[in-house]
């Protein structure tokens, strides 16, 4: 289907509520949803406020499963092995605390995994005898070095004498925004015996994921909120039918959850999993149901879900490009486009020295980060994702339907100016 309205400052113009002097290249963050969406999810809302009990109890949860019959195909799975979630560290969460790990039993990481997964890694790590082992990981490299070292640590850990009960990557990194060759990563989990446990923060609506189903992750989490255009906060949660006995319960428990001892026939249509989810506690769910009218805007006034990625994937390159030009640096190498592209700041590594994964943002590059996220909101009206690492300073800029060339040649300017002053006042 051909697009209504040319991408670009166009669509922004038309379709998007952004503040006419915002600029938003941060797209990857928080994501945003298209005026007719957010239309479409007030209606809901509204039809809520004037009967809220005859909403929430009978318009409700044929609503949510004909959201997540919309959703299933962009996975490639069936209908009744996705639920909804308020986001993708919530799936992380309901995945570990689900899961009865035992004495020497081991879940391997990436250094690149998003904070706070790795704080929900500890956390359970308190309650449960959980070790964690993580895989240091620097771009540039390849994706047959990454998977290497998976089965590398993963044989290592056997040979310790424990378990690698599960692994855990990302299909697109937080920081720095680069794909990970999530595919070949569960091919090797499950040759191994490993479970595969899949944050797809950054996914869905913004690479390909029909194949999910294809390739068989053991437990799968993507946010809509992202790059779908849904309104926030909505995620897709995963699990095949294989591993549904596995969750036992929502977070926090929800009307869903059954006793170990009951064995009374349920008295509902749905399956032990869907059901689990469909009623957690009270929420605002206008963002799940608002997913048919997202899905709908990417077909109608987008022309398709390729339409979208060709054209994000090519101003990520071509913007990320431009950048590095005006900074006169470069832009991470990496093996597979994105939406995103790292451009590396003009920042000697000399004002910070080299500083540990964990401590980064309370170190001298944290402060210098910090300053240039505050100085390009208050002066510039922007906000700037700025990331350490392998020793440099990195902006992850999103490429997206509302913006243009322009955009990314003008924060050039922006950042090259603000780096400027960073190695003034490091001199003062």
């Amino acid at each position: 289907m051909t697009q209504k309205v040319r991408f670009g400052h166009k669509m922004r113009e038309a379709h998007f509520g952004f503040s006419p002097s915002y600029t938003p290249l941060n797209h990857g963050s928080y994501g945003t949803s298209p005026l007719p969406v957010i239309g479409e999810q007030r209606r809901y809302q509204q039809q809520e406020l004037e009967r809220p009990t005859k909403f929430i109890i009978y318009d409700l949860p044929p609503l949510i499963d004909q959201a997540r019959t919309a959703v299933a195909p962009l996975l490639g799975v069936r209908t009744d092995e996705v639920v909804f979630i308020p986001n993708a560290t919530t799936g992380i969460n309901i995945i570990l605390r689900n899961l009865k790990f035992e004495q020497q039993d081991v879940i391997v990481h990436f250094s690149t995994i998003y904070a706070a997964c790795e704080k929900t890694i500890a956390s359970v790590a308190e309650i449960q005898p959980l070790e964690a082992r993580c895989i240091e990981l620097e771009y540039p490299i390849s994706d047959e070095e990454i998977v290497r070292r998976l089965r590398e640590t993963i044989e290592a850990v056997r040979k310790e004498g424990k378990n690698a009960k599960i692994a855990m990557f990302d299909t697109v990194l937080t920081f720095p925004g680069a794909r990970m060759p999530w595919e070949e990563l569960v091919r090797a989990c499950r040759e191994m015996g490993v479970l595969s446990l899949i944050d797809g923060a950054h996914g869905v609506g913004m690479i390909d994921l029909t194949h999910v189903g294809d390739v068989g992750p053991d437990f799968f989490v993507t946010n809509c909120h992202k790059w779908l255009f849904t309104p926030r906060g909505s995620a897709i949660f995963h699990v095949p039918l294989r591993n549904q006995h596995l969750i036992r319960t929502s977070i926090p428990t929800g009307h869903g959850y059954s006793y170990p001892s009951s064995t009374s026939p349920s008295s509902h249509s749905q399956t032990p999993f869907t059901y689990l989810f469909e009623f957690v506690a009270t929420q605002d769910w206008s963002p799940y149901i608002s997913v048919p009218s997202a899905l709908k805007f990417r077909e109608e006034q987008c022309g398709g879900e390729d339409s979208i990625r060709s054209y994000c994937f090519d101003l990520a390159r071509t913007g990320g490009e431009a950048v590095a030009k005006i900074l006169e640096t470069d832009v991470m190498a990496t093996t597979s486009p994105t939406a995103f592209t790292n451009v590396r700041l003009p920042i000697s590594s000399s004002l910070f020295g080299d500083v540990p994964r964990r401590e980064w943002e309370s170190s001298k590059a944290g402060t210098i980060k910090s300053w240039l996220n505050r100085t390009a909101l208050e002066e510039h009206d922007t906000y700037l994702q700025i990331g350490y690492h392998a020793g440099s300073l990195w902006v992850r800029l999103s490429g997206q339907i509302y913006l243009e060339l322009s955009d990314f040649e003008w924060v050039g300017g922006v950042l090259k100016e603000l780096c400027g002053r960073v190695e003034e006042r490091s001199e003062e």
